[in-house]
């Protein structure tokens, strides 16, 4: 078969289909065109998706005959001044879109630059090009895009709904107008929600009010802010709390330079800087956005410049984790406040107390043997009405209600501790609410963290065992023990084989001394089976036994603690970065304000 040159129009076609794969991609187009012409205010609308119509009108600089006349053709823009792929400054810069796009749908373009007495409008068939006529438009670019693959069926077919389509133009529209705050971003549709996202003029508060408008406003009471630099890069945005997960990776947003990218490189970063806060399966929520010199990356490696590459990945990475990692630590204590407006959510969605026939207590029910009875840490008569109670000596440990809490604790941000219910459960009233603390759950990241840094400076306390703890277990358990011993040595615990199926305990980390070292082992044999299907990395795994042996020394759910060792918790708890949550990524404790606990009571 001969070799024979494409049609011009079936060349555009072609490229049309790496640029504008469904109508998101036109949008996005068109909108980083309007960015690049120093635009302060766009306007799009979309019709069936985008499949009718899509139009976008912006305030930029606009275009003069001769520009308008080759902007509809291949390979022309005047994104680079001196044809230096190594300097791209703009979000476009092949001049691919405009011809793209006409040569799949019907395009109408009328510009005007500002003083000119009227602007110029082009009109493109399906890869057909008009005359160029003049227009009244005001001074700016509007840009009209009709029928959108109507010369290309076969695209049709592998469209969605017109109701996903819309909301992935919606989408495409609010990650741009994440990254221009300043800019004013008009969306409305048939098929969604419109929305008015107005220019925020304030340079310090822009950016966060621009993303609670798009995000919500759970991500201004969650957010932390990020700020940092390294040689020619610097990254800045805002970082979820730990404790405000979701199901998927869908809440990421990542920019370079502007330019929202999806990046192997800078996600794997985010996964790794929130390694040891998440549980298995969650995500953070975050927006950071990375800016550094065009010679430093390469944005011309996708034909929608969806992906980057870095000259220096490794700086990149750990800029990235660095940074992210030193916010979470500073965050401390901090948990989202969405789990006290959750409990609250779960008490008024309580049926009501009164019902017409009332259930009697079986004959012989004793109130106070019921796994449900509170053991408030407080004295004076029974409070359920029972006479025979009067004077009755109350077993419960009162040293944290006896007295009236101090005042610096109560102005502290988890207040003072007042009781202990079910013998896990801290009650801490502060100023303005009040406090659930689940001690196990706390005090197991204050070990985890307190071991974390003596693995980090290398000092591990050690306490050798006067006669040696042996643990029998598979052959296999003992094998991989084996394997990990000069790991576990970092940690303060020296096992050796002792025999086929056991092992021998000569030494524990000091803090661990009184723990019981069988179940110790044998945890600590699971915890490095199951990361070894799931191929965990080193640095991972160390973690992983970490949080064991924390697990094994915090103190136990059923231990009755006094007042002062409550309140110690709790001012500890205040100091320990990541306390907010357990080393199995759930909250510690949860915060309800007295002025929402009114209400369940029709106070206010």
């Amino acid at each position: 078969m001969p070799v024979r040159r494409l049609d011009p129009v079936l060349v555009d076609r072609i490229a049309a289909g790496e640029v504008v794969e469904r109508p998101a991609a036109a949008v996005k187009e068109l909108v980083e065109n309007a960015l690049d012409a120093g635009a302060t205010r766009i306007e799009i609308a979309i019709e069936a998706g985008g499949r009718r119509l899509i139009r976008v009108i912006d305030n930029g600089s606009g275009m003069e005959r001769q520009d308008l006349e080759l902007a509809v053709e291949r390979h022309a823009t005047s994104k680079l001044p001196d044809s230096d792929l190594t300097q791209i400054a703009t979000l476009g810069f092949r001049g691919e879109a405009l011809p793209s796009i006409g040569s799949v749908a019907t395009l109408d373009i009328c510009s005007r630059v500002d003083g000119a007495p009227h602007g110029f409008s082009i009109h493109v068939d399906q890869g057909t090009k008009h005359k160029l006529a003049p227009c009244g438009d005001p001074p700016g670019t509007k840009v009209e895009v009709r029928d959108l693959f109507a010369a290309t069926p076969a695209r049709l077919k592998f469209l969605k709904g017109d109701r996903a389509e819309a909301r992935a133009c919606a989408d495409i529209v609010q990650r741009l107008a994440m990254a221009h705050p300043h800019t004013r971003f008009t969306f409305s549709g048939t098929e969604t929600a419109s929305f008015d996202l107005a220019a925020d003029g304030n340079r310090e508060t822009a950016l966060l009010t621009r993303l609670a408008n798009i995000l919500g406003e759970d991500f201004r009471a969650n957010a932390l802010p990020i700020e940092a630099a390294r040689e020619n890069f610097r990254l800045d945005g805002y970082a979820g709390l730990p404790t405000w997960h979701k199901a998927n990776a869908q809440a990421q947003y990542l920019f370079v330079n502007g330019r929202p990218v999806r990046d192997k490189l800078l996600i794997g970063a985010v996964r790794a800087a929130y390694m040891d806060y998440l549980p298995p399966g969650r995500h953070p929520a975050l927006v950071l956005f990375l800016n550094c010199e065009p010679r430093e990356v390469d944005v011309n490696v996708h034909p929608a410049k969806a992906e980057v590459r870095f000259r220096d990945s490794g700086l990149i990475r750990g800029l990235i984790i660095g940074a992210l990692k030193q916010s979470l630590q500073a965050a401390l204590h901090r948990a989202t406040p969405a789990h006290g407006a959750a409990a609250l959510d779960s008490f008024a969605r309580r049926p009501s107390f009164a019902s017409p026939a009332p259930a009697r207590p079986a004959a012989g029910w004793d109130w106070r043997q019921s796994p449900a009875y509170p053991g408030f840490s407080e004295s004076g008569p029974a409070a359920f009405g029972d006479l025979a109670l009067i004077g009755e000596a109350i077993t419960a440990d009162t040293s944290a209600h006896a007295q009236a809490p101090a005042q610096e604790d109560i102005e502290a941000p988890l207040g003072a501790a007042r009781a202990q219910i079910h013998d896990n459960y801290i009650i801490a009233q502060t100023r303005d609410g009040i406090i659930i603390v689940d001690q196990h759950a706390a005090h197991e990241r204050l070990v985890y963290e307190a071991l974390k840094a003596a693995r980090s400076d290398k000092q591990v306390p050690r306490q050798a065992l006067l006669i040696p703890v042996i643990v029998e277990m598979e052959q296999a358990d003992v094998e991989r023990l084996e394997d990990a011993s000069p790991l576990l040595q970092e940690l303060g615990l020296y096992v050796e084989a002792f025999g086929p199926g056991a092992v021998a305990v000569h030494e524990m980390p000091a803090v661990l001394k009184s723990g019981d070292a069988q179940a110790l082992v044998r945890d600590l044999a699971a915890a490095l089976r199951e990361d070894e299907r799931a191929a965990v990395p080193l640095e991972r795994r160390l973690d992983h036994v970490l949080a064991t042996m924390s697990c094994h020394h915090s103190v136990r759910s059923g231990r009755r603690l006094s007042g002062d060792e409550m309140n110690a918790l709790l001012r500890q708890m205040e100091r320990t970065p990541g306390s907010g949550q357990c080393n199995h990524g759930r909250p510690t404790y949860i915060e309800l304000k007295l002025s929402d606990i009114e209400k369940l009571f029709g106070r206010r």
